[in-house]
């Protein structure tokens, strides 16, 4: 199963990743320059995290969402009343040339089918002028709840993990790789930069809980062990977080790429 299938219950998704969406989305936006008075694209927009946050800043009217999941794309709809949201992949959007004013996409380069078709389509829905800009998980370095998941996992299953680890399977997670990404697109101006997000959490068990219902990749991998694997990499997971039962915070570091449609 791919990574993007994983991605089935919002709802659970929004338990586990979703929880630094909002976070993410308001340092996405600053970075690319978003600022009240254009028209904006969410690509791969999911359950709605940098939607919402664009429609506050824009207002509904403003921003439009592409999703291929429809389960997604109803959460999404239902998070951000008034904004337009369609069933839609990345590479082959229904927008016309031109139709925005920027198109961002906040995790969601390296599930797409054809990464290079989508940023492709994204800058030609993006008016000359315009921005493009994206993040994606550091999961081989500081995306802590991640990297600390799959050194857990590497503990307790190493050829497997190591086999599915994000930090090593993942395409398009590292500056160089964006930045080759949106010049290949024909974009100018680029410019790359790390982005910090946040999450809370009431204790472990808080954290814990979306894992074995198997969404994303991470779950995925948790849910197909057994009883037996599943509590030893629990157990080696909170070991590595150095967490309990009390409140905690995570923060999560994202690489980020902009560049203008010439």
């Amino acid at each position: 199963m791919s990574g993007a299938e994983t991605f089935r219950a919002a709802a659970a998704y929004d338990r586990a990743v979703g929880r630094y969406g909002a976070s993410l989305a308001a340092e996405l936006i600053a970075f690319a320059r978003i600022e009240p008075g254009i028209r904006a694209l969410d690509v791969g927009c999911g359950t709605g995290a940098l939607t919402a946050s664009l429609a506050d800043l824009l207002g509904a009217e403003n921003v439009a969402g592409a999703e291929p999941s429809e389960p997604f794309a109803e959460a999404c709809r239902a998070r951000v009343p008034g904004v337009e949201v369609v069933v839609a992949g990345a590479e082959e959007l229904p927008f016309a040339g031109g139709a925005f004013d920027a198109a961002l996409s906040q995790l969601v380069l390296n599930f797409m089918r054809d990464a290079e078709a989508g940023v492709r389509e994204m800058t030609r829905v993006t008016r000359p002028g315009g921005v493009v800009a994206s993040c994606v998980w550091d999961y081989a370095g500081e995306m802590t709840l991640l990297r600390a998941f799959w050194d857990a996992a590497r503990d307790v299953e190493p050829e497997r993990a190591a086999a599915a680890d994000e930090g090593v399977v993942m395409r398009w997670c590292t500056e160089d790789e964006l930045r080759g990404l949106w010049e290949a697109a024909g974009l100018v101006g680029v410019r790359t930069a790390s982005l910090t997000a946040r999450a809370t959490y009431e204790s472990f068990e808080d954290l814990w809980a979306p894992f074995p219902s198997g969404i994303a990749p991470s779950g995925a991998f948790a849910a197909s062990l057994g009883e037996e694997g599943r509590a030893a990499l629990r157990d080696a997971f909170r070991r590595r977080l150095g967490v309990g039962d009390e409140p905690f915070e995570l923060t999560a570091r994202a690489w980020a790429a902009r560049g203008d449609v010439p």
